[in-house]
């Protein structure tokens, strides 16, 4: 099976590594796919829900969390490439509600004790997260971070997200935790993008990511809700809990949180989608910007995107972060570099290569793809990382991956 790219063996280790997983009980179902050149395989395993039910398919859709990131930033990358706005541009020009900020004096310090912004806010610090605000999970109980989430900036909490106009007000409330490209921060910056893509253009982000990139990629299924006659489709996603390891309901599929179009399409961690949409998207990155002989971004848009975009402290910062985060996210994050809206391999520190990039999502979701060997590879469960289970899966699936290819 040369012609493949992958080992008939290592394809069915692979097989039989994610069937261990879903046989122990703790992870329901999963889809996963890796593909070479023009060969794709695709493994299908387990169920809807955790107590049975339909199985899964290859079509199933998924909530894609975190790694809804490199894909909705190319919404961005399009307005590059035609000039409508530059890396250096001030974002106050779309975002007023952003200019003249304050920063925070110390980032475990009150909201009230800061200092004028050294500069404003540019295109480019929102494009590869470092504008000054964000997720630090080892932060967490310091007046920003409990500002941040009492203003309902964040996805997953009890209440959805406000509109965009007034997420921005709110956001805008707030002083930076970080001097405007001083740091690596994680998160808000993607939801960001989002908003600034909607205000150029003056249209609603999902349709301006739609046109331009979803559908010229065939992403048919990929989007920020499901249709009711597709809610089939969505499994009943799951946050176990810490200490038991129960299964928890986090949203159910009919009436659920995805079942109609948010007030707040989150290009952070809002994108539903499928193993064949996100191989066709990570496919186009792989071949320059084009998909199926159309070309959907410029050779040096992927290149930028897809390349290490942080300065030797912002990368410091940024892998610091991943490496005292460790304990809480199961090991995943520690890639070194970021470019603009996903990691960047920039160090080995596990099967894959330098160059590799993607992303993880806390709902259960890896997707990357792999210069080096021209390989990409999706892996999409039902399970969140309130607990270590997935995340252990998606570390073995991608050590097995890189065992199964033959060279």
């Amino acid at each position: 099976m040369a012609h493949t790219g992958f080992t008939q063996s290592g394809l069915r280790r692979l097989r039989e590594v994610l069937d261990r997983h879903v046989e122990s009980g703790r992870i329901p179902g999963v889809v996963a796919l890796v593909g070479r050149g023009d060969h794709t395989h695709v493994e299908a395993l387990g169920t809807m829900h955790h107590d049975g039910g339909d199985p899964m398919r290859r079509d199933t859709v998924f909530r894609m969390a975190s790694t809804s990131k490199p894909v909705s930033i190319a919404a961005a990358m399009v307005l590059l490439d035609e000039c409508r706005i530059r890396l250096d541009d001030l974002v106050q020009t779309w975002l007023p509600e952003l200019a003249d900020r304050q920063v925070l004096t110390r980032p475990d310090g009150p909201l009230d004790d800061t200092v004028p912004a050294r500069r404003p806010i540019t295109v480019r610090d929102v494009l590869t997260s470092t504008f000054g605000l964000g997720m630090d999970m080892t932060s967490i109980g310091t007046p920003i971070m409990n500002a941040v989430f009492a203003n309902g900036l964040t996805p997953d909490l009890p209440e959805p997200m406000p509109e965009p106009d007034e997420w921005l007000r709110r956001l805008s409330t707030l002083p930076l935790m970080h001097q405007p490209g001083e740091r690596w921060q994680y998160h808000i910056s993607s939801d960001l993008v989002g908003v600034l893509v909607a205000r150029v253009t003056g249209r609603p982000f999902e349709e301006f990511l739609r046109e331009r990139v979803l559908g010229p990629l065939g992403m048919d299924d990929t989007g920020f809700s499901v249709p009711e006659d597709q809610i089939d489709r969505l499994p009943t996603l799951y946050a176990p809990d810490p200490q038991t390891g129960a299964f928890q309901v986090w949203d159910e599929a009919k009436n659920g949180r995805w079942s109609r179009p948010p007030a707040f399409p989150g290009g952070g961690g809002g994108l539903v989608s499928t193993a064949d949409d996100y191989h066709a998207y990570f496919r186009m990155l792989l071949n320059g910007g084009v998909h199926e002989g159309r070309r959907v971004l410029s050779r040096a848009a992927v290149e930028l995107m897809t390349t290490n975009r942080l300065t030797a402290e912002q990368q410091a910062a940024r892998h610091a972060m991943a490496v005292n985060n460790v304990h809480i996210s199961f090991g995943q994050g520690q890639h070194g570099g970021w470019g603009f809206g996903m990691a960047v391999r920039t160090y080995r520190g596990d099967y894959a290569p330098l160059g590799q990039f993607g992303w993880d999502g806390g709902s259960g979701t890896s997707t990357y793809a792999d210069p080096a060997n021209q390989l990409t590879g999706l892996l999409l469960t039902q399970v969140g990382m309130s607990v270590p289970n997935a995340a252990h899966l998606i570390h073995d699936f991608w050590t097995t991956v890189y065992q199964a290819l033959d060279d």
